[in-house]
């Protein structure tokens, strides 16, 4: 039995007459029959009888009558769960995020993103930026957020920017910079090159460098006890960290900006998950 039995047997149920139920198929009296007898040599019993102006159904047919109902239901809901699930986002989500957006920024756009997306769910890989778009050009991840500027073959878009930012525990003069304890720390080639960058444009000597931390929070604290300056991005100041910040310029007054890249390859927009978020990304990480 198919779809077709199934409406043939509630239709002829409804009319317990063979040509109007043929009209209402829109096939022909011999059709109708012809798929009838199919039916009952299928079963191997008859499903009708025939009575003056009409039909009546048997046990058997009456049965075979419930079950159609109860398949052409099943079907119809089936129906209507796969056009729903066209609206509804569902899937697992794949992103590779730079470090410091995903540890500024990332928790909360996902958590607003899974709130109106309850059905979405999350595979994060963190890391420096080289490290995401490796991940990127393998197709580990679906969408990249990266800082600092990466070619990249697929669309790119400025997803957002920030001011770099020089920070002390005391209110300075840029002028003397050079000659005040300078606190480094590791970080990625593209952000090293652009605080290298705007130093070589402001300063003849290097910058006097009397830490190196292994991570930006390590910096900024010993920043918070006066045991020197340094030079951050934006995203990881508060208000909170109670710090002087001067944000910086070339020479010829151009601010020092880093960029927030969003990167994915086009194909992926057949995905809704990815499609959704990344619409609600260019909406959300301002």
């Amino acid at each position: 039995m198919d779809e077709k039995d199934w409406l043939a047997l509630k239709i002829l149920f409804e009319e317990k007459h063979i040509t109007r139920a043929a009209e209402r198929l829109y096939v022909s009296q011999p059709a109708l029959t012809y798929r009838l007898k199919n039916l009952e040599n299928e079963f191997g019993t008859s499903l009708f009888f025939k009575i003056k102006g009409g039909i009546e159904f048997t046990s058997e047919g009456l049965h075979l009558v419930d079950y159609s109902n109860e398949m052409l239901n099943k079907l119809q809901e089936t129906k209507d769960d796969m056009l729903n699930m066209k609206n509804e986002v569902r899937g697992t989500l794949r992103i590779g995020v730079s470090s410091n957006f995903a540890q500024y920024k990332l928790p909360k756009i996902l958590k607003k993103f899974s709130l109106e997306y309850p059905y979405v769910q999350f595979n994060v890989n963190t890391g420096w930026s080289t490290d995401i778009i490796n991940l990127l050009v393998s197709s580990r991840v679906q969408v990249g957020i990266l800082r600092g500027n990466y070619d990249w073959p697929g669309v790119k878009s400025l997803l957002t920017r920030e001011r770099l930012c020089l920070i002390s525990r005391r209110e300075i003069e840029m002028d003397q910079l050079s000659k005040l304890p300078f606190i480094n720390y590791k970080t990625d080639s593209s952000l090293k090159n652009l605080i290298n960058d705007w130093w070589q444009d402001r300063f003849s000597e290097p910058p006097l460098v009397t830490m190196e931390t292994d991570r930006q929070e390590t910096c900024k604290e010993m920043v918070k006890n006066d045991l020197g300056v340094s030079i951050l991005p934006e995203i990881c100041l508060q208000p909170s960290d109670n710090l002087y910040k001067y944000e910086l310029s070339y020479k010829n007054g151009e601010p020092v900006f880093r960029n927030t890249w969003l990167m994915y390859n086009e194909d992926f927009l057949n995905l809704s998950t990815v499609r959704n978020f990344i619409a609600f990304l260019n909406e959300n990480s301002k």
